[in-house]
């Protein structure tokens, strides 16, 4: 679970980020979106940094060893920069067009494609404008996982959304997994 409000003040934005630690209770990790001084204070799981956000090396200094540190990446160039810096994984896109992203450019699926042939091994998860309908593509094309917003929050029974998503990924892998194997290529555990 990701907390991303850019306009909540730091003090607010801390109360809300323990109440989600205290719900989740472990079953889930809770990161926190661009705010490393939050990330810290609270004790969460991790932060997903932007690609303008805080360089890596820096948040790592501020949040120790264990932390999670995601950052946002929309080339193939980006991608291997985060990599460089030390991110333990990748946010891939902006897949599809997205109310949360107005006016930006969807990269597609194939945009994960790319990063994975550039040998690329991070774990990737893709965001923006992501469904159950187009999740497969998404999960087809090499992302370990999603992001979301709207494909839950915005269904009258946002579990059983959830829950369509998750076999609709599993379905992806599964194809990702068979492409794989028909190319002769190595297949990384998911």
């Amino acid at each position: 679970m990701q907390l991303r409000d850019k306009e909540l003040p730091g003090a607010a934005l801390l109360e809300l980020a323990e109440e989600l630690k205290n719900a989740i209770r472990g079953r889930a990790l809770l990161l926190v979106n661009e705010r490393v001084d939050v990330a810290v204070a609270a004790q969460v799981d991790g932060v997903q940094l932007g690609e303008l956000g805080l360089p890596t090396d820096v948040s790592r200094r501020m949040l120790g060893d264990t932390p999670l540190i995601g950052r946002s990446v929309h080339s193939v160039e980006g991608a291997g920069d985060t990599v460089q810096s030390g991110a333990d994984f990748l946010l891939v896109g902006t897949m599809f067009t997205t109310r949360s992203h107005p006016g930006e450019e969807p990269t597609g699926p194939g945009l994960l494609s790319r990063i994975k042939d550039a040998n690329i091994t991070k774990p990737m998860l893709g965001i923006g404008g992501i469904t159950e309908g187009n999740v497969g593509q998404v999960m087809s094309a090499g992302a370990q996982g999603i992001a979301v917003i709207t494909a839950v929050l915005a269904d009258p029974n946002p579990g059983a959304a959830a829950e369509r998503l998750k076999s609709a990924m599993a379905d992806g892998s599964a194809e990702n997994t068979r492409m794989n194997q028909a190319a002769g290529l190595p297949v990384v555990p998911r």
